[in-house]
């Protein structure tokens, strides 16, 4: 009997953190190509800080406890995104490039 709820624990905390990180890139606003089609350092910089992100998220997600840590995490996951976009952007506009976004409805 306690080797059954050892066993279900253990599942449980493996399956709240997989399931965040599954759902994460859905709900995330990542670029997946340079702007203007440029690979510059902004570009690079970019990637690392999303590289850095996600292994943040992933480490967050290994710590948490209950889904209050998995929505925390993921809630710092999107933040640090929209960071490293805002920055990148800024640097592309610097640098004289436009930066525009399409949005079709309403």
């Amino acid at each position: 009997m306690r080797t059954t709820l050892i066993s279900a624990a253990a599942a449980m905390a493996l399956a709240i953190p997989g399931a965040a990180l599954a759902e994460t890139p859905a709900d995330a606003d990542i670029l997946y190509s340079p702007v203007g089609g440029v690979e510059n350092n902004h570009w690079f910089d970019y990637q690392t800080d999303l590289l850095e992100a996600e292994s943040e998220l992933r480490s967050d997600l290994a710590r948490a406890t209950d889904e209050d840590d998995v929505f925390d995490a993921r809630a710092e996951y999107r933040a640090e995104l929209a960071d490293a976009m805002h920055d990148y952007q800024k640097e592309m506009i610097e640098d004289g490039y436009p930066i525009g976004r399409v949005i079709v409805g309403d």
